[in-house]
């Protein structure tokens, strides 16, 4: 059954806004609150642990932490510590960051696919609580097992956009974060190329699939989310984003579940005035669809 979730954006919440948030969103019924790690604003693990600290049942999904700023084994420690004090509510992503973020941090890897292809099965394989012995371009590790693994083993998922993207992150990981802004048929057709990845590599079943929509409630909803574009938006834009009353917005997400999306994760525009509310109404589309 496909999930309804939410976001909390890094750009316009302080860090401190996330705890009220994210109680906001576990009364109205969200089970799923995702962030990520955009430079230089908002870590993920330590808002991902704040939000699961103040709430009892809500996920929490990162979409995305930066890979080429930890090293795996700090990542695995990371996400075991969370993943044992509140089991089965991390949603753990990873992703190459944007490229001149991580050379501003003097981290920029010169092959992005490579590092993911080394990177996501040494985090799986640590998280499982193996021994891990690798000597990759970027990932070396000597033996390394963590002490204290998660009795839960967190699904790892993985940003993909482009074509290349989407075949490893299908191959390393074991979810995809879609970007947003994607049309239901675009959003498909990554499903799809996720899943060769997946099985070029001889891994069975199917990627665990995520997708941020932006979405506006209220009459103008479509022309508030359209407004996301930083330039000049495409003469398409009302296909890549949902706004409307409820209903209109449950039968939006409904249409990316039959595409293959497990996870619809409903992103407020940048102007959203109160999150408490927009919650409310995620909430309700949440109740529709299911």
């Amino acid at each position: 059954m496909t999930s309804v979730g939410a976001v909390f954006s890094p750009y316009s919440n302080a860090p401190e806004a996330q705890l009220a948030a994210a109680a906001a969103a576990e009364r109205a019924g969200v089970s799923e609150l995702w962030l990520w790690e955009d430079c230089f604003r908002e870590s993920a693990f330590a808002a991902a642990s704040a939000a699961l600290a103040v709430t009892s049942t809500l996920r929490v999904g990162i979409g995305i932490a930066p890979m080429p700023l930890r090293n795996v084994t700090a990542t695995a420690m990371e996400i075991a510590t969370l993943a044992r004090m509140f089991p089965g509510r991390l949603l753990p992503g990873v992703g190459h960051g944007v490229q001149s973020w991580m050379a501003q941090a003097g981290a920029r890897v010169a092959s992005p696919l490579t590092l993911m292809r080394e990177y996501a099965p040494a985090l799986r394989a640590l998280l499982a609580g193996e021994t891990v012995t690798a000597s990759g371009r970027y990932v070396n590790l000597n033996a390394v097992r963590l002490d204290w693994p998660p009795a839960q083993v967190p699904l790892v998922y993985a940003a993909a956009e482009g074509p290349k993207t989407l075949l490893a992150c299908g191959a390393a990981a074991d979810g995809v974060v879609l970007n947003s802004l994607l049309t239901v048929e675009e959003a498909e057709h990554g499903v799809a190329q996720v899943n060769v990845g997946r099985t070029e590599v001889g891994r069975t079943g199917r990627h665990d699939v995520v997708a941020y929509v932006v979405t506006a409630f209220g009459p103008d909803g479509i022309e508030r989310a359209a407004s996301s574009w930083s330039g000049e938006a495409p003469a398409d834009a009302s296909q890549r984003v949902l706004g409307g009353g409820v209903e209109d917005v449950a039968a939006g997400v409904r249409r990316y579940a039959a595409a293959g999306v497990d996870h619809v994760v409903l992103q407020p525009p940048g102007d959203e005035p109160d999150l408490a509310s927009y919650f409310e109404l995620v909430g309700e589309v949440a109740r529709l669809v299911r």
